[in-house]
């Protein structure tokens, strides 16, 4: 029996030394499953009411067939945006098309340099998934010219072509938008003096007249996570060092070559 006993004293001491370590091995909620904790869960209908997303973000939104659906993601000079869209079908519908357009601070339609814009759903498909890459976003751009400036861009999600059957049909969206860092190949000489954000002229001006409402004249408030034209360091510093290095070690071997074995001597051959 005294055996019994310092083996079941032995055995539930034990059990109470793992028990903690037990439940310190369980899993946890990490950072990366609430990382899109705080994504927009709706889409606007029209440019003004268009939902601010982060770049990374994933958003999410329901709507129904027939909807304009509005995101909008800031893009500063340097950055690639790639713009991600997944639409999930009903069970039942007709073949449907597709397309998401990309809008910048101005307003006007940014061409895709590559991806499906436009995608056709097959009858009765269960998803369709559309992308845009644009060009790279240039820090100033002539007047005339559509480039890509920094500010706030829109993404308009919306089915062209329905039948009368399919409208109104209910659908759920995600929308992502990445960038890709391109460095000092895309660089320009000058820069914008404010980005195309909307509300940036009110701001301007009541910073002039020494208003207090200047910091709520702004409409949008989403801005790269370094602030604007933070990329102000590129590769391009790298290589005009570099070659500025190269360029004076060739002026001190060119000269090292040509000067000879130094000054000619003043006393006549032969005296």
């Amino acid at each position: 029996m005294r055996i019994t006993r310092v083996l079941s004293a032995s055995l539930l001491m034990l059990g109470l030394a793992v028990a903690p370590a037990a439940a310190d091995s369980s899993p946890t909620p990490t950072d990366s499953a609430s990382a899109d904790g705080d994504a927009p869960t709706l889409a606007g209908t029209s440019f003004r009411t268009a939902t601010e997303v982060e770049q990374g973000q994933t958003a999410t939104a329901s709507g129904s067939t027939g909807d304009y659906l509005y995101w909008s993601f800031p893009a500063d000079a340097g950055q690639r945006p790639t713009v991600k869209a997944t639409v999930k079908l009903p069970g039942t519908h007709a073949a449907q098309t597709w397309q998401i357009d990309v809008y910048d601070g101005l307003r006007r339609r940014q061409a895709c340099q590559y991806g499906a814009q436009t995608r056709t759903a097959a009858a009765d498909a269960g998803s369709v998934e559309l992308a845009c890459t644009l060009r790279t976003v240039r820090a100033w751009s002539e007047t005339w010219a559509d480039d890509p400036l920094p500010g706030t861009y829109y993404v308009r999600l919306t089915a062209v072509g329905l039948t009368t059957a399919d409208l109104g049909l209910p659908v759920s969206t995600e929308v992502r938008v990445d960038s890709k860092d391109i460095g000092g190949s895309a660089a320009v000489d000058g820069s914008l003096a404010e980005p195309l954000v909307p509300g940036i002229a009110v701001k301007s001006e009541a910073e002039k007249d020494g208003s207090e409402d200047s910091s709520s004249a702004v409409l949008s408030a989403i801005e790269p996570e370094d602030g604007w034209s933070s990329g102000w360091w590129s590769d391009r510093w790298v290589w005009s060092a570099i070659g500025g290095a190269l360029a004076a070690l060739a002026g001190v071997g060119g000269y090292a070559l040509t000067r000879g074995s130094g000054r000619p001597s003043r006393v006549p051959p032969g005296a």
